[in-house]
């Protein structure tokens, strides 16, 4: 089935961040204001995973993009949070880029704690105990914890597959925001482990050639939806959200340049920024 396309009006994350009082980060929009247009965008998000697990039974999802600064992060916290508002929805959300982890941050968590690199490397460690719940949500979060640079051998080991498990044991929906896919390879060794991708776009800055490489390193039916981040056009109350293309169009080969191709012959595409 060809991916759904969803279009956001978010913050990029190479925007300059700004902080609520409450050390949560503007952007993201589910925790601070509910009743947000943004926030509904959000809502409409969830709808899509819901509909994955009910129908496809997708209950872990990556969420990654081709390069930096496209909005990844604060999608997949976002995301994390509107599942979390379901009264008996059971979240946890992972963050498992290594070289450059957010979550923690952005949340206003404390960043001194074990994470999921502690957990990999310490089999005495247990996923219950590195994660961490989000007061007012039923959220938990696990931080990366400590690396850097040999974040490939770590997501490497066998040891992420126990954890993961563990983590559909006790969990309905696993958010895991993972590292951008073209510079390095760790998130596609996360891939193996997980029942999808979301695919995050800068609707203004990320090449087409980019997205087209991106969806080239995914088997198709693992790739569950694309979201054009900071496309403002959506900002007038008219979002936009659709299937794209026929569903036969994933199974044959070169599927990522029809899709691409696809999504700039549309009238709405017509004079959207997105090279």
């Amino acid at each position: 089935m060809t991916p759904p396309v969803v279009r956001m009006t978010q913050q990029q994350e190479h925007e300059p961040r700004r902080r609520a009082a409450a050390g949560i980060d503007d952007r993201l929009v589910v925790f601070r204001n509910a009743r947000s247009y943004a926030t509904s965008q959000y809502w409409a998000l969830r709808h899509l995973v819901e509909e994955g697990r009910r129908h496809g039974g997708v209950s872990m999802l990556a969420v990654t993009s081709p390069d930096t600064g496209e909005g990844k992060t604060t999608t997949a916290i976002n995301l994390a949070g509107a599942l979390a508002q379901g009264s008996e929805a059971r979240v946890l959300l992972i963050d498992a880029d290594l070289r450059r982890p957010a979550v923690a941050r952005r949340l206003g968590l404390e960043l001194d704690r074990a994470g999921l690199a502690e957990a990999i490397l310490d089999r005495a460690l247990s996923l219950t105990a590195v994660a961490e719940p989000v007061s007012g949500f039923n959220l938990s979060v696990v931080r990366a914890g400590g690396v850097g640079d040999t974040s490939y051998e770590v997501l490497h080991s066998p040891r992420v597959g126990d954890l993961l498990q563990e983590a559909r044991a006790q969990y309905d929906y696993i958010i895991v925001d993972t590292a951008p896919l073209l510079p390095i390879p760790d998130a596609r060794i996360v891939g193996k482990w997980v029942d999808g991708f979301l695919l995050v776009v800068g609707a203004d800055r990320t090449p087409r050639k980019m997205v087209e490489e991106s969806l080239n390193l995914m088997a198709p039916e693992k790739v569950i939806g694309i979201v054009f981040n900071g496309d403002h056009r959506s900002a007038d109350g008219h979002d936009y959200y659709e299937h794209a293309g026929a569903a036969a169009a994933a199974a044959r080969p070169g599927w990522p340049r029809r899709l691409v191709a696809g999504l700039r012959r549309r009238p709405l595409e017509r004079n959207t920024p997105w090279r």
